[in-house]
């Protein structure tokens, strides 16, 4: 009976699960990757707002660059999450009337990657740049206008009006 009894003590000390120790070791582990792994994922997401912004100023670049070397009249228009620039078919003129195509074949120059993105433009509206260069506030190019485009999450973009050099 002896050898029952240790038999039946044995298999009662024998419980399944962790003990304390092991349940602190896991969090305090857990914690500490953590702590590592959390702003690793936010450069992540600030790198994603980053790249809309240098596709929106070089768009904008671009757009300042053939208004000058094509002698046109280009648009920008610029919105929440992409950007699409036409031209002006002939000179003078006071509208764009023709797409200006852009890298995938298309007006769109620049598009999010986030679709939450917000892009704000101060003053709001089309941006004309004319063929000298400069930012105006209509397609006649009677009026210079800087402008402010602010893209969620990153520095704010700087047009200079009289010169169009895009910031």
């Amino acid at each position: 009976m002896s050898a029952t009894c240790s038999d039946a003590r044995h298999l009662r000390t024998q419980q399944a699960g962790f003990t304390l120790n092991e349940l602190v070791i896991v969090m305090v582990i857990g914690a500490i990757l953590a702590a590592f792994a959390i702003p690793k994922f936010n450069a992540a997401l600030s790198l994603r707002d980053d790249a809309w912004r240098d596709s929106l100023v070089s768009a904008l670049r671009i757009a300042q660059k053939t208004a000058v070397s094509h002698r046109r009249l280009v648009c920008a228009t610029v919105n929440n999450t992409s950007v699409t620039l036409n031209v002006a078919s002939a000179n003078p003129a006071s509208a764009c009337n023709s797409a200006l195509l852009g890298p995938n074949g298309t007006a769109t120059f620049a598009t999010a990657s986030d679709s939450q993105t917000t892009t704000g433009v101060s003053p709001a509206g089309v941006i004309f740049f004319q063929p000298d260069g400069r930012v105006t506030s209509d397609g006649a190019g009677v009026t210079s206008s800087s402008r402010t485009i602010t893209p969620s999450g990153t520095i704010a973009i700087g047009i200079v009006g009289e010169t169009g050099h895009v910031e």
